[in-house]
């Protein structure tokens, strides 16, 4: 749906379909990364320990993070995150050898390299978050939806609720009467005039 030329800053988590973004374009969700740290951190060994320092990793940025929103200061916020990149950068490479010790992270290590750029863009952009928690409760509705409804029947079918669904959280969002917005789309379609867009 983003297209071959999203010009946007994508905040996601690591689903591939993703992968074709340039990382410079994207910011991975820590939310998530915190889930998978909180997982290795439940294993043995070695898998445990870098899962918890993955953990200690996270908690000192989110603190930084909150500080920021108090403050507004992104100078302090890089200062802050500068020493937590390096640490983990240090976890991840260590990870990411090829050894017994690191069968289990290893892989999650490696695909958190490859995307490196990407877990830093909220440090240097202006209204990007490290999470993609305000996207996910976008679409908490449209998502308690389908599993109610269990969808569509036709592929017509799920472009009209997807565009439904998208127009009600978009007007939700902006405060609009999603039912204006319908009505001045209908009327303009009656009378052949382009579709109002929701900007």
């Amino acid at each position: 749906m983003l297209g071959e030329d999203f010009a946007g800053i994508t905040c996601s988590d690591r689903w591939r379909a993703y992968d074709y973004l340039d990382p410079k374009r994207r910011q991975l969700c820590w939310a998530h990364l915190v889930r998978d740290f909180t997982a290795h951190s439940e294993g043995l060994a070695a898998q445990k320990h870098f899962g918890e320092a993955g953990l200690a990793i996270a908690a000192r940025l989110f603190a930084a993070w909150h500080a920021y929103r108090q403050d507004g200061n992104r100078a302090h916020l890089r200062e802050q995150t500068s020493p937590l990149k390096q640490e983990l950068r240090a976890l991840l490479e260590h990870a990411s050898r090829k050894s017994p010790k690191t069968k289990y992270h290893r892989q999650f290590a490696n695909k958190l390299l490859k995307h490196w750029p990407a877990l830093w863009t909220f440090t240097a952009v202006d209204g990007v978050e490290p999470t993609n928690n305000h996207a996910e409760r976008g679409l908490r509705g449209a998502v308690i939806y389908r599993k109610l409804s269990l969808g569509s029947q036709s592929e017509q079918g799920e472009r009209t609720i997807e565009r439904l669904l998208s127009a009600s959280v978009t007007c939700r969002l902006q405060r609009r009467s999603l039912f204006a917005y319908l009505t001045n789309v209908l009327t303009a379609n009656i009378r052949g005039d382009p579709i109002p867009l929701l900007t």
